[in-house]
C-alpha cells in the first residue's frame, strides 16, 4: 500500500517551517523569536542529520595575530577563488560573535590551563583558529546545546520523525509549506516561510562520513519545485576516513585535528608521501590529500593516518571519538597505524541563495549544507561548515523576525506519492556516483552515469518522490559535465586543470 492511500492531515498554520533540525536548522529558529516556528526533523530530537557527527571544529578568528582578513583570504584560497567575496567577508567577520552566541546558550568550548580558548589548526588554514568541544565532538556538544536552548524557547516546536518529500505552493508559484510523510499520514505544514536546512548529498555515494539522510532530499525537492540550484559539481571528499573492509555507507570520520596536531600520512612500507604532493604536505587543501590517498589505494596499496608520535598516549583525551572507533574497529591508534580512505564528505552547491538566504523561489529560503551561499567556491575551507549553518542560520532567523513574507495563499494538492527509492536502486546509484562521479571523473564515465540514472527514472511512477532524488542525481551529473574544468573538489582526468 502506497503512503497516500494513507489519511492526509493539514496540520496547524506557523509563521516560520524550518525543515531539518542540525545547527542551521536550530540556529534559524532559535533567532526567529518571536515568531511561531516549527521544526521538522526526521530524527530523534537532537539526532538530526550531520550536525551531531562534525569532530572538527568550528573557524574564528579569536586568537592573537589572527584576524577575520587572514581567515577570508584562507578561505578564498582553498575555494580556489571561486568563492563570492561579500559572503566570505560576511561569515569570517561574524564569526567570533557565532562563538559568544554559542557560549551564552551554553556550548562548552575546550579551554587551556589560564582559561584561554584551546586553538587547533587544520588543512589550508594559515594559523591556529579551529575552536573545539570535547576534543573530537563538536558537532555534538553544539548540537546538544542548540536542542537544549530550542527545547527551553516557546516559539519552537520541535517535530520529529517527518519527512518533508514535496513543497507545497500556490498556485502562482509561491511557497507556502511542505508535505511530510509521518509515518502513518500525508501531513501538510502550512507556514508564510519555508526554511530548507536539510543537509547535503554526501550520502549518495557508496563511501560516506555522513549519516544515511544527508541524501539531499530537501534540495530534490526543492529542485522538483524549479528552485534554481549551484554548484553541485564540487564534493569534497576526506582523506580519512576509517577503512574498514567490506563497508559501505556511513564510515567513521578521522578528523583532520589529527594532521593539525602532527599526524602524517605513510604507505604500507611507513614511508610519507605527501611532502612530495604539496608544499603544505598533510596539512594541504582537502581534495590534494583526497587525491593522494586515492592514487594510492586504486593502485593496491594500503594508505594509514600515524599519529603515534604526534598523539600518543593523548588519544583517549584528546580525541575520543575517534579512539573508540578506532578501538571498536580492533586499532589502537596510540601504537598502530590506522589504515584510511577517502569518503564523500561535504557538498559545496545546493539551493541558490542571495544573501538573505532567499531562494528563486518566493517563500522559501535555504541555509547550511542545502544552500549554496557562494561562501565554499570550489572547495570548502576546513572548519567552515559548523561556522556557515550557524552564522547564515542565524543571521536569515534575524531576517525572518522582522522581514516575514506576507500572508500565506492557499496550497494546490500534493505534488507527489511518498514513495521512497527501493533499496537496490539506492545501493546501485551509490555505486554509480562512487565510481564514475567521485574525486577523478571523465566525460565516458559520466555519461554512463547518466544513462543509469535515466534508466532507473523511467521505471518509476511520473509523481513518485522517488524521481526527485533521481533527478537530482542526473543534475549533479549534468553540472559535472558542463564544468570543463579541473579545480578545487571538482577533479576531471579528461580536462585540464584550471589556471
Amino acid at each position: 500500500m502506497s503512503a497516500q492511500s494513507y489519511v492526509m492531515a493539514r496540520q496547524p498554520a506557523s509563521e516560520v517551517l524550518v525543515i531539518g533540525a542540525g545547527v542551521a536548522g536550530l540556529a534559524t529558529a532559535l533567532a526567529a523569536a518571536p515568531r511561531a516556528v516549527r521544526v521538522l526533523g526526521a530524527g530523534a530530537p537532537g539526532g538530526d542529520g550531520a550536525s551531531i557527527w562534525a569532530q572538527g571544529g568550528i573557524a574564528a578568528a579569536v586568537g592573537t595575530g589572527d584576524a577575520p582578513a587572514q581567515h577570508a583570504a584562507d578561505t578564498l584560497a582553498a575555494g580556489q577563488w571561486r568563492n563570492d567575496p561579500v559572503a566570505v567577508r560576511h561569515l569570517t567577520e561574524c564569526a567570533p560573535d557565532v562563538i559568544d552566541w554559542l557560549e551564552r546558550l551554553g556550548v562548552r568550548f575546550d579551554r587551556d590551563g589560564d582559561g584561554a580558548l584551546l586553538l587547533g589548526r587544520e588543512a589550508a588554514h594559515g594559523c591556529m583558529r579551529i575552536v573545539h568541544a570535547r576534543g573530537d565532538a563538536t558537532g555534538a556538544e553544539v548540537m546538544r546545546a542548540l536542542t537544549r536552548a530550542a527545547a527551553r524557547c516557546a516559539h519552537i516546536a520541535v517535530v520529529p520523525q517527518r519527512r518533508a518529500f514535496a513543497l507545497a505552493r500556490t498556485a502562482d508559484g509561491r511557497v507556502v509549506g511542505a508535505w511530510a510523510w509521518s509515518g502513518q499520514a500525508v501531513e501538510l505544514w502550512p507556514a508564510r516561510a519555508v526554511v530548507l536546512a536539510t543537509g547535503g548529498y554526501a550520502a549518495l555515494y557508496r563511501h560516506t562520513t555522513n549519516p544515511a539522510g544527508n541524501d539531499g532530499g530537501g534540495i530534490a525537492l526543492a529542485l522538483a519545485a524549479g528552485a534554481a540550484v549551484a554548484d553541485l559539481e564540487f564534493v569534497q571528499f576526506h582523506p580519512t576516513a576509517l577503512a574498514l573492509p567490506g563497508a559501505s555507507g556511513q564510515l567513521p570520520l578521522l578528523t583532520e585535528a589529527l594532521r593539525g596536531a602532527g599526524a602524517v600520512l605513510i604507505d604500507g612500507s611507513g614511508q610519507r608521501f605527501m611532502p612530495a604532493e604539496h608544499p603544505l604536505a598533510e596539512l594541504a587543501p582537502r581534495d590534494v590529500v583526497a587525491r593522494a590517498v586515492a592514487a594510492r589505494t586504486l593502485s593496491g596499496h594500503a594508505v594509514f593516518l600515524d599519529a603515534r608520535a604526534a598523539v600518543g598516549a593523548a588519544f583517549p583525551e584528546h580525541f575520543p571519538t575517534v579512539f573508540a572507533a578506532c578501538m571498536q574497529a580492533g586499532i589502537d591508534p596510540r601504537t598502530q597505524p590506522v589504515p584510511i580512505t577517502p569518503a564523500a564528505h561535504y557538498c559545496m552547491g545546493g539551493v541558490r541563495v542571495d544573501a538573505d538566504a532567499r531562494s528563486s523561489l518566493d517563500g522559501l529560503y535555504a541555509v547550511g549544507e542545502a544552500a549554496c551561499t557562494g561562501v565554499h567556491g570550489a572547495n570548502r575551507l576546513a572548519s567552515n561548515s559548523l561556522l556557515e549553518g550557524l552564522a547564515f542560520g542565524r543571521a536569515l532567523g534575524q531576517h525572518l523576525a522582522t522581514a516575514l513574507p506576507g500572508a500565506a495563499g492557499a496550497a494546490l494538492p500534493c505534488p507527489r506519492t511518498y514513495a521512497p527509492l527501493d533499496a537496490a536502486t539506492r545501493a546501485a546509484l551509490a555505486d554509480v556516483l562512487w565510481t564514475h562521479a567521485g574525486l577523478v571523473r571523465d566525460e565516458a564515465g559520466l555519461a554512463h552515469a547518466a544513462t543509469r540514472i535515466a534508466a532507473w527514472r523511467a521505471t518509476l511512477a511520473p509523481d513518485a518522490s522517488a524521481a526527485d532524488l533521481l533527478d537530482l542525481a542526473a543534475a549533479l551529473i549534468a553540472a559535472m559535465r558542463a564544468r570543463r574544468e579541473s579545480v578545487g573538489a571538482h577533479w576531471r582526468r579528461d580536462v585540464r586543470a584550471a589556471a
